[in-house]
């Protein structure tokens, strides 16, 4: 299985800590000026002419060799050569009718950063090119340049750094190229280092069972199995913390000069609006996949959305599926946490699941308001789990017919012993570290007014329902 560790790393001295600042800046500059000479080869611009691989970049990695070191300048190119060939891959997949992977635009590989706006602190170091010891003193080794060495009267050929906490897979059989950065939100250097784990890490599902799962942004994840529990993952207030960073990045854009498209602040901004979202869903997806592979859950399905896209689209709804939830990024997320579980994750169409009533069948007559379907024919509920109970029907007809025999034999066995309430789905709420179930869980049907969800006019954005 392939994962990631990944961790703080703090500079032994000041000297050590000016190192890896000229370590990562130089790494960025080279990425910077390999991407410049592809970008103008690409938009055929100020005489660049040609191909984008036609770049001298071996140039380019000979002028930072002395400060990189030979493995380090060689691992930047092809790094940048590697986002190159997944642009062209993507941008292909976009305009490919036939293909459904990339829903939007793909654009060509970003700088990082500029010497006068201040640059982007990040690296790579080639496989070979660093070693990591984990043990009550944990340690990074990495090779550095001489020039970098000499720049600041260092005797050492490779630098050394502490690592800071626990790593998730210290028992790996391969170790990847690492990946190192500087966090400005928090002021901490961070690296990741991908390995490859034996399969003998891997789970295995206690059962069979399957589930079903309707993503969207004010609820984030409805799921359903065929064991008939029901989870439910309120994400309003993460989306309204969202919006709001996203109104500041916005005014502060305003205000930049002429000629300027972002600031320190601007970019501390993006980091701490991404990092509060990939935290909240790290952990929904673990808190989740817990929970069904604790009821023998072996498969689950998950909504694509670019049917729905295309036929429901609003600039609500795109950002809070595309920018807010980042949706390719989360299937990856999830189906790799899936893996040590021994589980499958499926994207399968879900497309008209959240207007089709599970009583009639209908998708014309109903009609969702907030969070509650309800259809003619006297249906109504809380729409998201509707959804996800209507998406594990469509795609598990059998086992879903095997669930509501289940579900009706027991109820009449509860009818006959005593009168008692359903059991509920379980809400639960983000509080900034853990998803903890919430108190609302008794109340599953109760609607909550959010007016970030309700447009100028007073009708709610329907077509953000469209999306789950």
């Amino acid at each position: 299985m392939k994962r990631t560790n990944t961790f703080a790393v703090r500079p032994l001295t000041g000297d050590d800590e000016q190192i890896l600042r000229d370590l990562l800046d130089a790494c960025a500059a080279l990425w910077n000026e390999i991407n410049y000479h592809r970008l103008m080869r690409y938009n055929d611009e100020d005489g660049f002419k040609g191909d984008v691989w036609d770049a001298d970049t071996g140039a380019l990695e000979g002028k930072y060799k002395a400060v990189l070191g030979a493995s380090t300048a060689q691992t930047v190119r092809r790094a940048n050569s590697e986002a190159w060939r997944g642009f062209f891959e993507n941008k292909k997949a976009y305009h490919d009718e036939s293909n459904t992977s990339v829903t939007e635009h793909p654009e060509p590989p970003g700088f990082r950063g500029n010497e006068d706006d201040g640059r982007v602190l990040k690296g790579v170091v080639r496989k070979d090119a660093y070693t990591v010891e984990w043990g009550d003193r944990s340690r990074l080794e990495m090779v550095v340049g001489k020039e970098l060495r000499d720049r600041h009267n260092s005797p050492k050929s490779r630098l050394r750094l502490e690592i800071v906490g626990d790593p998730n897979w210290p028992n790996y059989e391969d170790q990847s190229r690492l990946e190192l950065w500087y966090d400005e939100t928090d002021s901490t250097f961070r690296a990741s280092q991908p390995v490859t784990v034996s399969d003998d890490e891997q789970a295995t599902p206690l059962a069979d069972e399957t589930a079903a799962l309707d993503i969207g942004a004010n609820n984030l994840v409805a799921c359903t199995t065929t064991t008939g529990e029901q989870y439910l993952y309120e994400g309003r207030e993460l989306f309204q913390r969202f919006r709001e960073t996203t109104r500041e990045i916005a005014r502060l854009q305003s205000k930049l000069e002429e000629g300027r498209y972002s600031s320190k602040r601007i970019r501390r901004l993006y980091q701490k609006r991404t990092r509060r979202r990939d935290h909240a869903q790290d952990a929904l997806c673990r808190d989740l996949l817990d929970r069904l592979y604790a009821g023998g859950v072996d498969t689950v399905y998950i909504g694509g959305l670019t049917d729905v896209l295309e036929t429901h689209w609003s600039v609500e709804t795109n950002a809070k599926t595309h920018n807010f939830w980042a949706f390719k990024k989360f299937t990856e997320r999830l189906a790799t946490t899936a893996e040590e579980y021994g589980i499958s994750v499926e994207v399968r169409s879900e497309a008209w699941t959240s207007q089709e009533c599970p009583q009639c069948g209908s998708t014309d007559r109903t009609t969702r308001h907030q969070d509650t379907l309800t259809c003619p024919c006297g249906f109504e509920g809380h729409a998201d789990l509707t959804a996800s109970e209507t998406f594990l029907r469509r795609h598990q007809k059998s086992q879903i017919s095997d669930w509501r025999t289940r579900r009706e034999a027991s109820r009449q066995r509860q009818t006959e012993q005593a009168v008692r309430p359903m059991a509920r789905p379980v809400r639960f709420e983000w509080d900034d570290h853990n998803w903890s179930e919430s108190p609302r869980s008794h109340r599953p049907k109760e609607q909550r007014t959010d007016p970030s969800t309700v447009h100028k006019d007073g009708n709610v954005a329907s077509e953000e329902s469209q999306t789950g």
